[in-house]
C-alpha cells in the first residue's frame, strides 16, 4: 500500500469500524497526520500568532500566544479517520478495537476514583479517621493507575507495531493477503 491509497482509503472508511488495516495503511496515515500537524502549525505560527512585549520593572518579557485554529480544525478532521483505522489496526492484529482507546479510558477512570476519592473523603469531618482512610485508599489506587497511564500508551503503541495475524481471524481476511 503506498502513501496516497493508505490515505484515500482511511478517508474513504472514516467510519469504518469493522474490518483489519494493514501496518502500511496505519503509518502512512499517521504520517500523514503529522505532516499535516507540522504544516497546520507553521500555519498557525504565522498567521495567528500574537507577540506581547511588557515591561516591568526595567525587565522586558515577550510572550507569544496562538489560539492554534488551523491545527485545531485539523485535528477536527483527521480525529474519526485516525480512530478507526486504528481500531482496524487492532483488528488486524487480532484484538479488539477498543484497545485504541485503553490510555483514554484508564485517563478517565483515573480521574473518577480521585474525584470521588477525594469527594467521599472531603464529606467526613476535616482529620477524622474516616477522612485519613479514604484520602489514603485514594492514593492507594492511584499510584498504580498513575504508573498504568505511563506504560499503557506504549503498549497500544507496541501493540500498533505488531504484524498482521496471518490468514482470516475473527474479524475479516488478512488486508495484505486480499488480492484486489
Amino acid at each position: 500500500m503506498t502513501f496516497n491509497t493508505a490515505v484515500k482509503t482511511c478517508f474513504v472508511k472514516f467510519l469504518t469500524f469493522s474490518g483489519r488495516a494493514s501496518r502500511p495503511e496505519y503509518w502512512f496515515f499517521f504520517l500523514f497526520i503529522v505532516i499535516w500537524n507540522v504544516i497546520a502549525g507553521v500555519i498557525d505560527w504565522q498567521m495567528f500568532t500574537q507577540v506581547i512585549e511588557t515591561e516591568v520593572d526595567g525587565v522586558k518579557t515577550i510572550t507569544a500566544t496562538s489560539s492554534q485554529p488551523v491545527q485545531s480544525l485539523v485535528g477536527l478532521i483527521v480525529f474519526l479517520p485516525h480512530l478507526a483505522v486504528a481500531w482496524r489496526r487492532m483488528h488486524d492484529t487480532g484484538r479488539s478495537g477498543i484497545y485504541a482507546l485503553l490510555p483514554i479510558l484508564l485517563i478517565v477512570g483515573a480521574f473518577a476514583v480521585l474525584f470521588f476519592g477525594i469527594g467521599i473523603a472531603s464529606s467526613f469531618a476535616a482529620g477524622g479517621s474516616l477522612d485519613l482512610l479514604f484520602t489514603r485508599a485514594t492514593l492507594l489506587v492511584l499510584v498504580p493507575t498513575m504508573l498504568v497511564l505511563i506504560v499503557s500508551p506504549l503498549l497500544v503503541l507496541w501493540w500498533l507495531t505488531r504484524p498482521s495475524q496471518p490468514g482470516t481471524n475473527q474479524y475479516g481476511p488478512n488486508p495484505t493477503e486480499v488480492q484486489s
